[in-house]
């Protein structure tokens, strides 16, 4: 089979398995937005149920850096292909038992216990899921188009989005009122179809040719979690700092604003859950738009106007939210998103570059799922408590602000690519960082 063949297939891989993943992570945050604080929390106050349901949404977020350390250093040892196999795996089967497991009312605490158990499973799953696939297609990539090679596994964000958003849309439908008591299990179970699906394609796939490159020099490295955090540490740190100003904003504008539309305005559910699933599609084309767009003007200047515009965003966002007018509120959350779309686009290829071909998988991993830690995973909980704290969004509306000022720096301060001990054959083609 021919490179071109190859590289189709790396890219289809890659994006489907990414949605896939994606499709269980995002199936969660809905849910935990949505169903659990009743299911999981019944004998909480309002605000507390969701305080507590976000908390186990957190905790996977706490478990993706476990899942890029645990993954990177088998990727950067044994391959993209095979890690990457595993990571679906885990995250399928983690997803389909939540589908099945019993609520409070049938086994008291146990259950929210059993939750969170599944939910670090889920998180160690994607964990290790982002570095393989956005290597595979970014190293089947030719040099001068990486950041839009780089940018199709992360069209799973969107696609996952618009997957899991769209069949909970279309459940709630199907079973009505039954949809809060039994109904939601079904699309968490639907997972074990989408498994099968991300299997065939990616079992048809060939290893990178950077990493077989690694392989034939003999430079694969036989700790390449320690080397990497060592030899670049700085550069761990910066990629997860460069990533506040996109993904605490995103978790707000996706999952956050499930609580704030329905608990604070009083807007109906699946009005919130259309818009964002239109909002979702147009990132099926701004994603890689942006890709490419960064390696037309660079990774740094595309990247850096999504992180400003985000910022300038957050006080407007809200008060389009707050009319309660349907247009309005679709306008907020499609722009949201896009000014999202362009740093998500570009950041694949600006975290990934910055590491040489044999520590790539643990260092980019890393850099990018610790931001889960300080951005992600903490966003919803934070606007939460502001929002039970000041009965506003515009302490909200700073935070966003906070984020992107921080992400801005990061962003000017990220050190050029990775300098770790390298044959030269073994980083070829890697594209400079931008």
């Amino acid at each position: 089979m021919d490179a071109a063949a190859n590289r189709r297939r790396a890219v289809v891989a890659s994006t489907v398995g990414t949605t896939i993943e994606w499709y269980d992570f995002f199936l969660y945050n809905t849910a935990a937005s949505l169903i659990f604080p009743a299911l999981f929390f019944p004998n909480h106050a309002a605000f507390t149920g969701i305080l507590l349901s976000f908390g186990t949404q957190f905790v996977g977020f706490v478990a993706r850096p476990v899942g890029a350390a645990i993954f990177g250093h088998y990727g950067d040892r044994i391959g993209r292909k095979a890690t990457l196999i595993a990571t679906l795996v885990l995250m399928g089967a983690t997803t389909t038992l939540i589908g099945v497991l019993p609520t409070y009312d049938s086994i008291g605490y146990l259950a929210p216990i059993l939750l969170v158990l599944l939910r670090i499973g889920q998180g160690i799953g994607v964990g290790g899921e982002w570095g393989g696939s956005v290597l595979l297609s970014m190293e089947w990539g030719t040099t001068g188009r990486r950041g839009f090679f780089a940018s199709w596994p992360q069209v799973g964000v969107p696609l996952g989005l618009v997957t899991s958003t769209g069949v909970v849309r279309l459940t709630s439908d199907w079973t009505g009122p039954s949809f809060d008591s039994w109904g939601w299990r079904i699309p968490f179970l639907l997972s074990v179809v989408l498994i099968g699906i991300g299997l065939y394609v990616r079992l048809r796939v060939v290893e990178s040719p950077e990493f077989t490159s690694v392989v034939e020099t003999g430079a694969v490295a036989h700790r390449p979690l320690v080397e990497v955090i060592r030899t670049e540490w700085r550069t761990i740190i910066g990629s997860a700092f460069v990533r506040l100003g996109e993904q605490a904003p995103f978790y707000l504008f996706t999952s956050f604003v499930l609580t704030y539309g329905t608990k604070q305005l009083g807007l109906a559910r699946d009005g919130l859950l259309d818009d964002i699933l239109i909002a979702a599609t147009i990132g099926l084309v701004s994603v890689p738009l942006f890709g490419h767009l960064s390696d037309r003007f660079g990774r740094r200047r595309v990247y850096g106007t999504g992180i400003v515009l985000t910022g300038a965003f957050a006080f407007p966002y809200f008060g389009l939210l707050d009319t309660k007018t349907s247009g309005l509120i679709l306008l907020a959350i499609v722009i949201s998103l896009v000014f999202h779309d362009m740093q998500y686009g570009p950041q694949a290829a600006l975290i990934a570059e910055r590491f040489g071909a044999n520590l790539r998988y643990s260092g980019a991993g890393l850099g990018y799922q610790l931001a889960s830690v300080i951005a992600g995973g903490p966003a919803p909980l934070i606007a939460t408590k502001i929002l039970q704290d000041t009965g506003s969004s515009t302490g909200i509306s700073w935070y966003i602000i906070g984020c992107c000022a921080l992400g801005l720096l990061a962003l000017i301060f990220l050190l050029p690519r990775g300098r770790g001990d390298l044959p030269a054959s073994a980083g070829a083609g890697t594209a400079s960082a931008r």
